[in-house]
């Protein structure tokens, strides 16, 4: 099993930004890829980044150029640096992992409300 735990998310008003952790524990030995989703109101949840163990990223094109993700190895955690943040960058975001790009052994985390204000 593993278990993440999500931390950073809040209140922010339009151009701040915010930094989310996840950091992962248990059974992680397997799982080289970690990235964050997010969910709006009312949507379905969409990629925003991934990165894996190797520092290989990538980045959804609509907060391309905002929004940096980072792996620290030794602390099995993964950043998603968030800048210039917009309403509609407002949603639960969720960290996940899984063993490889292509694989669907998800874990999830719990999620971490992010909210932007205009």
């Amino acid at each position: 099993q593993v278990q993440l735990v999500e931390s950073g998310g809040g209140l922010v008003q339009a151009g701040g930004s915010l930094t989310l952790s996840c950091a992962a524990s248990g059974n992680i030995g397997t799982m080289n890829v970690m990235g964050w989703y997010r969910q709006p109101p009312g949507k379905q949840r969409s990629f925003v980044a991934r990165t894996t163990r190797s520092g290989n990223t990538n980045v959804a094109d609509i907060v391309n150029g905002r929004f940096t993700i980072s792996y620290d190895n030794a602390k099995n955690t993964v950043y998603l640096q968030m800048n210039s943040l917009a309403p509609e960058d407002t949603g639960v975001y969720y960290c996940y992992v899984r063993s490889s790009i292509y694989s669907n052994d998800d874990y999830w985390g719990q999620g971490t409300q992010v909210t932007v204000s205009s």
